[in-house]
């Protein structure tokens, strides 16, 4: 048990209240942790004020307590807790070391497994910085998941088999010269989807030869959907490069080529149990009875929609795995969609939680995106911006570091600051993704966080200064208690953020906590403090970079100890 919820434990005992409502002081000198009294003196039939300074007078004699707060004040229907700092710092600093990595872990979730969907993307279409909050939204969620307690599942589903694929055979056909570009044949597929919708935009009377082309490729025969099959390798092992570079790895990665057989299947028995029917020479779900709509699943013409791959695809992972929740990450315009698809599941039979987590858009300052249109920022335009902006800066601060150095540093803050900015904004929240702003190294940025971490793990690595066994209690001054409470709060901030589905609360953690240790190292001196001291604050500032590593790790930042 953690320390925070051992002490509101032991409150709740002493107090031999069933129902406690605790919160924390905006100010360190209210005390470091309040009991609300409001609702046990409503029981009590009591003032809450006068309920609040009487149970002061009473705790502040309990022997047991005394060994746990310095402190015991009443203000108002407030009842403050100063913990002492002693206990404070031995618990904290004992705990972190303890458990390393694992600080801040629970069990709530109790080894349920969970599968999570994310990184949907289409091949044969440009990956943008869209797809990037997309992706780094869903892992640190998989990350969150596994912090509390769930065996997670993160798993990819990728759409090769759509009509966008058809379009980008067609202008590759139409214009050869894409093949004799020096370019990533993935991320050119991306540039001729983009001007084959706007050539198709222009000239409609094309659409009859792109649809030849699906057609063809939906019979899985003839030139083109051979050309499919080698196109599709371009774009997949383009997005492997993409997660290797970001370091996202997934359990098992579904394809829509794989499913639509079987969804096709599952649409017919689903015609003839009535819960799908005909209409106008198409197949739909009508979900009017539930609010939900009509959700067309066949097309007139017998081409297959999206739902019915989704279809088969819920049904496999059931089959797959043994799932207490299945959780799908896709963008908000796709509310609607979901809201059919798992009233049509429901309806099937599937009784397992289905969450459909939304996240709103990324804009450029210039805009709105659209792959159609090709007004994008692509996630290797955006890499290449952002890193050369960081190796200018990177190697400005290094003149001494070799240009292989300079390259990794620069590399993983171009990483961190695209992850970052993805995650800092709550997903309710639309982005505008500035590269300037992003790529400061002041404010609230990854740059900034990693360059505090850096800074911890260059005080620590200064020669002649031992650790070994320090006297906690040599930590006295007021910045070492607020950091020593931070830090003990950083497993409620763990299971908040993966209970809210919310990792920008562990990006405001870790940058509030940073801030804290720069005003810290500001005003106190680590390095030239008497022996006994030092090594107290020593042990703080080793205390302190592990929470932030652990943070990084839950956001997929490496921890960078240089730069």
């Amino acid at each position: 048990m953690y320390i925070l919820e051992d002490l509101k434990s032991k409150i709740a005992s002493a107090l031999k209240l069933e129902r406690v409502n605790f919160s924390y002081p905006p100010n360190p000198a209210l005390g470091d942790l309040s009991l609300i009294c409001f609702e046990a003196a409503k029981a009590a039939g009591k003032n809450p004020a006068e309920f609040a300074l009487n149970l002061a007078t009473e705790l502040k004699a309990d022997k047991e307590l005394q060994k746990y707060f310095s402190d015991i004040k009443a203000t108002g229907p407030y009842l403050n807790f100063f913990i002492s700092l002693g206990y404070l710092a031995d618990s904290v600093v004992k705990q972190v070391k303890k458990e390393r990595v694992a600080y801040g872990f629970n069990k709530s979730g109790a080894g349920q497994s969970v599968m999570i969907e994310y990184s949907n993307g289409n091949t044969h279409k440009e990956y943008h910085i869209g797809h990037l909050r997309n992706i780094s939204y869903g892992d640190a969620i998989n990350h969150l998941l596994r912090a509390n307690g769930y065996e997670s599942i993160p798993v990819s589903y990728i759409n090769d088999f759509g009509i966008h694929v058809a379009k980008t055979i067609w202008n590759w056909r139409k214009n050869p010269n894409y093949a004799d570009r020096p370019e990533n044949k993935g991320y050119l597929l991306g540039k001729c989807y983009a001007a084959a919708s706007r050539e198709l935009t222009a000239n409609p009377e094309y659409k009859e030869e792109v649809g030849k082309i699906m057609t063809e490729i939906e019979n899985r025969s003839g030139a083109n959907h051979k050309f499919w099959r080698e196109t599709r390798g371009w774009s997949i092992d383009y997005f492997a490069s993409i997660y290797k570079e970001l370091d996202i790895k997934f359990q098992h990665i579904f394809y829509e080529s794989e499913v639509i057989d079987a969804g096709l299947k599952l649409v017919k028995e689903l015609l003839v149990k009535g819960v799908l029917k005909k209409s106008e020479g198409a197949i739909i779900a009508d979900l009017e009875k539930y609010g939900l709509g009509v959700l067309p699943i066949i097309r007139s013409d017998g081409t297959a929609l999206y739902p019915a791959a989704d279809l088969s695809l819920a049904s496999e992972k059931f089959k797959k795995y043994d799932l207490s929740r299945s959780i799908y990450v896709v963008d908000v315009r796709q509310s609607l969609y979901f809201e059919q698809l798992f009233k049509i599941l429901e309806l099937i039979g599937y009784q397992q939680p289905l969450v459909h987590l939304t996240y709103d858009f990324v804009t450029l300052p210039s805009g709105m995106m659209s792959s159609r249109t090709g007004n994008v920022i692509t996630y290797q335009e955006l890499r290449d911006k952002l890193f050369a902006r960081l190796s200018e800066e990177t190697g400005s601060r290094h003149k001494n570091w070799a240009a292989g150095r300079i390259k990794e540093v620069a590399l993983a803050l171009t990483i961190a600051t695209i992850k970052f900015e993805m995650l800092k904004v709550s997903a309710d929240k639309i982005i505008t993704f500035n590269i300037d702003e992003a790529a400061r190294f002041d404010g609230y940025t990854a740059c900034y966080l990693e360059y505090g971490y850096a800074r911890l793990k260059s005080i620590v690595r200064k020669k002649g200064f031992s650790f070994g066994a320090a006297d906690l209690n040599r930590l006295t001054e007021p910045k070492e208690k607020e950091l020593l409470i931070r830090m003990a709060k950083y497993p409620e901030v763990i299971a908040s953020a993966g209970e809210k589905y919310n990792p920008s609360e562990v990006t405001r953690y870790l940058f509030e906590l940073v801030q804290l240790f720069n005003d810290y190292y500001h005003e106190i001196n680590i390095l030239k403090a008497k022996p006994k001291i030092r090594k107290a604050r020593l042990a703080l500032i080793k205390t302190l970079a592990q929470v932030l590593h652990n943070g990084f790790d839950i956001l997929g930042l490496k921890a960078l100890e240089e730069m």
